[in-house]
């Protein structure tokens, strides 16, 4: 099957508060998502009220950066125990995850939760061992729980075969030796590069897209965001809406995001705007060739 070389869809999972949102915000800063000049709040994936006030993540959110020639396609899930759910479906839309994992509090119940769902669908994991500039970091033993983790959960060698990247995902540091600090992130954008698989696809097959996330828009109401399995949707396309028993649904419109115009096989950066109706796990199709 032909392979999409130029995109790279990861999810970043967790336990609560190991740090995925911060190395989320220094991953768009590094890649020039930002001005230098511009003023942007801290932990900007988390825009809702309630996990600014928190301080932790409650909806998984997407969203893509640049880096040499490729487009890497980034899910900050939740991680917290109570919102599995997010994280579940997350890990439908990617290709491979990266593992955070606190340099003192090492492997928590929420790791060991999105970890089992990780290798029970045969996603290639990168570990990122976080906060190692914290005066009780404890890196070596933190190493040894992960893999105790994988042993427990029955992974096989080519799973326990990880790549390992050491971060202060603060400071936007990485390093791949505990030992020597890093400048940047480059290792980190690096190993993604090397180590999740790029996404294959059907060529010349028809549209084909799995909901599996909604959004809601005060402009346009609720949104369902999709990963294209197969064929091309556009901005403002009519598409159908499938059942899981292959039944239509009724029809919607495809959008964004801005200032997408288009969205290839592979790739999970489609909104389909739909009736209020759109649930997750639907199929997005074209009319002629509803499936």
């Amino acid at each position: 099957m032909p392979i999409r070389d130029d995109l790279r869809n990861v999810a970043i999972v967790a336990h609560v508060d190991h740090g995925k949102t911060t190395l989320v915000d220094a991953m768009l800063w590094q890649s020039g998502a930002f001005r230098a000049n511009q003023d942007v709040a801290e932990r900007v994936m988390d825009s809702t009220d309630l996990e600014r006030e928190k301080g932790i993540t409650i909806l998984a959110k997407n969203t893509a950066v640049r880096h040499g020639g490729i487009t890497i396609n980034i899910i900050d899930t939740p991680g917290h125990a109570d919102f599995g759910g997010e994280v579940e479906r997350g890990l439908h839309m990617v290709d491979g995850v990266l593992l955070l994992v606190d340099a003192s509090e090492g492997p928590l119940p929420q790791t060991r939760f999105v970890l089992r769902k990780a290798l029970s669908a045969r996603l290639p994991v990168v570990l990122v061992v976080n906060k190692i500039d914290r005066p009780d970091a404890r890196v070596a033993e933190v190493l040894d729980e992960v893999y105790e983790l994988f042993l427990d959960l029955d992974a096989d060698e080519s799973q326990i075969d990880f790549p390992i990247v050491y971060c202060n995902a603060r400071a936007g540091q990485a390093s791949l030796s505990a030992d020597v600090p890093g400048a940047d992130l480059e290792p980190l954008f690096d190993v993604l590069r090397e180590h999740i698989p790029a996404p294959s696809y059907t060529e010349g097959a028809p549209l084909q897209a799995l909901v599996t996330n909604l959004a809601a828009s005060s402009y346009v109401g609720r949104l369902a965001i999709c990963r294209v399995h197969a064929g091309e949707i556009r901005a403002g396309q009519a598409v159908e809406r499938c059942r899981a028993d292959a039944t239509i649904a009724g029809s919607v419109r495809a959008a964004g995001p801005a200032p997408v115009r288009s969205v290839l096989a592979a790739d999970r950066r489609c909104r389909s705007i739909a009736a209020a109706s759109i649930r997750a796990c639907s199929t997005a199709a074209l009319p002629a060739s509803p499936q």
